[in-house]
């Protein structure tokens, strides 16, 4: 950080402890142009991206006391394309479970979905109007372990029912955790999505409503909801700005990578509500 101020979305030193050896040694392994002169630090460059997804400002606004909002950018896209991001998501998603006394490969998921509206950028090709919520953008289709931590999330047009995007979440947890025997859905997903379970070596339930009025806590479904909500403290995921599917499907793993992080490291995720410091206050 040298001699800035810190930002409230940055890494604290035991946090940045458990994301540097990934980034290190991805940047140990490039080679080629452009390479050789390093110039900007990645514990700055993940406290750029952790800035954008928690404020939920554009790029272009980032302070100028982070590297440039383009080299930013240019980072996040590469970590993405390479499968990096992901890749460290994945190793702290392990870390958390483990340190939960849960086996690092989860046996069980809950998938669910959440359509959220589209700024202004994004292609008309890649949106589309979800009727039954009468919003028009993007929909993301998840499934959580028990924990309500992130196997598997695809990113569609709006207009996607769920059960054809939970077929998708489906085959990524068949190839990306073969050991998920069992997954929870709610009332909106209808036999197809049952079937195609099955196909895949993957019980897939029903969790009903009650029929009595009024609020209620559903068994195994309100783990994802939770998650869902643990997502939208990250403002950047309150609407989906990013152009391509795959950068929003991006974001969201950096929202979990911060949240697992201060989970391990015993950190609160800070909300909007806390009052800054009375130094602040009056500086």
């Amino acid at each position: 950080m040298g001699s800035r101020r810190a930002y409230r979305s940055d890494l604290s030193d035991a946090r940045w402890a458990l994301i540097e050896p990934t980034l290190t040694a991805w940047r140990a392994a490039r080679r080629g142009p452009g390479t050789v002169m390093r110039v900007h630090d990645l514990r700055e460059i993940v406290n750029a991206i952790l800035y954008v997804c928690r404020t939920g400002i554009a790029w272009e606004y980032l302070p100028h006391d982070f590297p440039p909002c383009k080299t930013v950018y240019d980072y996040y896209a590469k970590w993405e394309a390479d499968g990096t991001t992901e890749t460290l998501h994945d190793l702290l998603r392990d870390q958390v479970r483990v340190a939960k006394g849960r086996a690092a490969a989860p046996t069980a998921a809950i998938i669910d979905s959440q359509s959220v509206k589209t700024s202004c950028n994004v292609s008309e090709s890649s949106q589309g109007i979800d009727a039954g919520k009468k919003i028009k953008g993007r929909k993301r289709h998840i499934a959580t372990d028990v924990l309500g931590l992130l196997l598997a999330v695809i990113v569609t047009a709006a207009s996607v029912q769920d059960s054809a995007g939970g077929q998708q979440v489906l085959d990524h947890l068949a190839a990306a955790h073969p050991t998920v025997s069992a997954a929870w859905v709610d009332g909106g997903y209808n036999n197809t999505l049952i079937r195609h379970g099955a196909q895949r070596g993957i019980r897939v339930e029903v969790v009903k409503r009650p029929s009595a009025k009024g609020f209620h806590v559903l068994p195994r479904r309100w783990v994802v909801e939770r998650s869902l909500g643990w997502l939208m403290q990250h403002r950047r995921l309150a609407r989906d700005y990013e152009a391509l599917p795959q950068r929003s499907r991006t974001m969201v793993h950096w929202a979990m990578t911060n949240i697992m992080s201060r989970t391990l490291t015993g950190e609160s995720t800070q909300t909007w509500r806390n009052d800054p410091p009375k130094a602040d206050i009056l500086a």
